[in-house]
């Protein structure tokens, strides 16, 4: 058996046609670039196509500017029958100071279809370490969390139609 494929990193140079009005990189264009790491991480992973099922818990701790080095790095932490847990951290680095920062922070939940477009399963994950252990039951937290706010928000809605029939 080969070796899981569960982390992946993409460096990028940020450019003025990603920044906005105040000169800095565009939360927009970074969520862009967060999304395709997170694709590429989970498609990687499982050696199929995938989508983006959900983004959870974006924090953008610091402000990215326009001539920095953009370290993505992104890891499977948990895997269910045909989704995957994507955790994507970002780094920026200065070039002339080399100082590097820490600026943001999420998770992905990416889903692998088939040719039809159809969920299929993707492989078990092989947890190797103790930190991945903990990312793992973290993932599986935020799973239920996740489930749950969701239920409560379509018993909102289904409530909110109920009353206007």
């Amino acid at each position: 058996m080969s070796k899981q494929e569960k982390f992946l990193t993409m460096t990028v140079l940020m450019t003025p046609d990603m920044a906005n009005f105040s000169g800095h990189v565009h939360g927009g264009s970074l969520l862009k670039l967060l999304d395709q790491v997170a694709y590429a991480c989970a498609a990687k992973y499982c050696k199929s196509y995938v989508v983006t099922a959900a983004l959870d818990q974006v924090f953008f701790k610091q402000q990215v500017n326009v001539g920095e080095l953009v370290t993505f790095d992104a890891r499977i932490n948990h895997v269910g029958r045909s989704s995957m847990e994507v955790e994507v951290s970002v780094y920026a680095e200065h070039l002339r100071t080399q100082e590097k920062r820490h600026t943001t922070s999420c998770f992905f939940t990416m889903v692998a279809m088939d040719e039809q477009g159809k969920p299929i399963a993707v492989p078990s994950l092989l947890l190797e370490t103790e930190p991945e252990r903990k990312r793992y039951k973290e993932a599986e937290q935020r799973k239920l969390l996740r489930k749950a706010s969701l239920n409560a928000e379509h018993k909102h809605i289904i409530k909110s139609a109920e009353g206007e029939f």
